[in-house]
């Protein structure tokens, strides 16, 4: 859940004061079904008024008379779109548009609607159909352009968005969503004039406003970039938007450095209007940093990726101290880390949650707990930071680790090791998720080759994943035979993946689930980074959740040659030591 402060969406409000007079209009220009009508138009007054239960009412009531009429349908979907039934606002729109598919805003209404419940085909062929309608219309456009960023069609956004800009070049959305695309291909200058562009045309526009703040910070404009995202934050025109804001603002004072602010605004993940929140389900009062926890029983739900899983339980230490004796904590994690967890808090119940989907959100559970009414307090675990974690002082010099790896598994792994040559070096280089929010995050793994090439070392793949043309890439270009170690799956076997990585001399690579297991366990670990990373917290060098760690990163985002290269400088340096066992003597 990291997300780039580059964000942009599907715009528009199918309740809006012009929307609903725009049905308003066409209603009252049809002459027959007049009982029918004159429920749309109460129904109207009602949505005008933001009270859609009423407004769903009056809907229900014109489609008793005549289920003929599209408005009744369309007035049905934007009630239940505003109340939060997806599934219902979903039918309405669909019935809507069957008995009037020439309306382009019926359309670009369900086209949103599809977008949110993560139907990315629907949606598109929706903005398409309603552009088809409305050649070059902005929000359409707008709609469309942003959806092909997601899925990272560039060059698609790029021809829908274009065309568009140049038929309304006063719109400023268009300037701000085709910014992002910019920006995403690593064009932060132009992203900048974009942005820039549409806050002349709109001096109060948040949007710009906010994207503007995220490319100073990434330039080195850091207060720069979070002032103007702070001060974007009160002019949001919906609440999604600010909670977007103050997210991003939270990403960037922790990057900066200001821990006790930067947990504040990075709490907003938890607010149900957040982009993609995730419901915990559970009935129990959540805690409070500060709430005293002594002889209690405290829940922890894990939150966020699986990586984020093992870097936050940084503090679960902490806590536990904190419930002293007679207190009890409760885990509830992803079943894959289930192993590495129960060993290295032994004295913790530990189960996995599950998370269902449902009309695109998520719900977490802990269906291991049969009674919550014998837990106290709750809380996601990243909220123990805020109080365990106040500064970059407050982190515990651990080299050893904080999490607990099979000694059996590592004994048998070392054993398997000892039969390469040289420095034992583990290598990550990428992710199975890449979004337009971290594509910039990875190198390509070409510009691996001068570590690659480091004499003296023998390589260990921990990467997840298919892998085979990069594995072929090393071999045939550059001749490195990157061992693959037998009989694990790097994806699944978690608890072996921890031991291995534990039994390596080094592992380098980049900030994925598997390196968070690497150093989680003590591994001596070199982080390759962005320049402006939020967990980075604002140091250089070091890497604060993770003692032993050292991060090597480059000065602009998605540039990769100076830092491959000092790594591989490093990395030669570092291998003339020789192994961790004869290190050690």
């Amino acid at each position: 859940m990291r997300k780039s402060p580059f964000e942009s969406g599907p715009i528009g409000n199918a309740a809006s004061r012009e929307a609903l007079a725009r049905i308003q209009d066409e209603v009252s220009s049809m002459k027959t079904m007049r009982a029918a009508l004159r429920h749309v138009k109460k129904g109207l007054l009602y949505a005008r008024d933001n009270k859609f239960k009423e407004a769903e009412a009056c809907a229900l009531q014109a489609i008793k008379y005549d289920q003929g009429i599209l408005h009744s349908w369309h007035l049905l979907g934007i009630a239940r779109d505003k109340l939060d039934d997806r599934a219902g606002a979903l039918d309405a729109y669909e019935r809507a548009l069957a008995l009037g598919p020439e309306s382009s805003e019926i359309a670009n209404d369900l086209g949103r609607l599809a977008y949110r419940m993560e139907m990315w085909p629907q949606a598109e062929a929706l903005f398409r159909h309603s552009l088809a309608l409305r050649p070059a219309a902005p929000e359409a456009s707008n709609n469309l352009g942003a959806l092909l960023r997601r899925q990272m069609r560039y060059q698609d956004a790029i021809d829908i968005l274009r065309p568009s800009l140049m038929a309304h070049p006063a719109e400023s959305i268009l300037w701000v969503t085709l910014g992002t695309v910019l920006g995403d291909q690593g064009d932060a200058d132009q992203a900048e004039t974009f942005y820039a562009e549409a806050l002349r045309l709109n001096p109060g526009y948040a949007k710009a406003m906010h994207n503007l703040g995220g490319v100073q910070f990434a330039k080195g404009s850091e207060q720069d970039g979070i002032d103007q995202t702070l001060r974007a934050i009160p002019l949001a025109e919906v609440p999604e938007d600010a909670t977007m804001m103050r997210f991003s603002a939270g990403s960037m004072l922790l990057a900066r450095g200001d821990l006790p602010q930067g947990w504040k605004y990075y709490a907003a993940r938890l607010e149900p209007t957040f982009s993609e929140p995730v419901h915990f389900l559970t009935n129990r009062p959540r805690w409070q940093p500060g709430t005293e926890i002594a002889g209690r029983h405290l829940m922890i739900f894990g939150e966020q990726g699986l990586g984020d899983e093992v870097l936050f339980a940084n503090a679960l230490e902490d806590a536990i101290a904190d419930l002293g004796p007679g207190g009890r904590l409760t885990l509830a994690v992803t079943e894959r880390l289930l192993p590495l967890f129960q060993r290295s808090f032994p004295d913790a119940r530990i189960g996995a949650h599950v998370t269902l989907m449902r009309e695109g959100r998520a719900y977490r559970t802990a269906p291991f707990i049969k009674d919550w009414a014998d837990v106290d307090y709750w809380a996601p675990m990243a909220a123990l930071l805020e109080h365990y974690r106040p500064s970059v002082e407050s982190f515990p010099n651990r080299p050893q680790g904080f999490m607990r790896a099979d000694p059996v598994r590592v004994e048998h792994w070392r054993e398997v090791l000892s039969q390469l040559p040289g420095v034992k070096v583990g290598l990550l280089w990428t992710s199975l998720i890449i979004s337009t929010n971290r594509r910039l995050a990875f190198s390509p793994f070409e510009q691996w080759e001068p570590v690659l090439r480091t004499p003296g070392a023998s390589f260990i793949n921990l990467q997840y994943g298919d892998n085979a043309e990069h594995l072929e890439f090393a071999r045939r270009k550059l001749g490195v035979d990157i061992f693959q170690p037998p009989g694990i799956d790097l994806k699944n076997d978690l608890d072996d993946v921890a031991a291995l990585s534990a039994a390596l001399d080094l592992v380098v690579g980049i900030s994925n689930a598997s390196f968070n297991l690497a150093a989680a366990v003590g591994a001596p670990c070199w982080l390759i980074s962005t320049p402006r990373a939020w967990p980075r917290l604002g140091t250089d060098h070091s890497y604060p959740w993770y003692s032993q760690t050292k991060v090597l990163s480059g000065a602009k985002l998605g540039t990769w040659t100076d830092v491959m290269d000092e790594t591989a400088k490093a990395l030669a340096e570092h291998v003339q030591g020789g192994t961790r066992l004869a290190a050690a003597g």
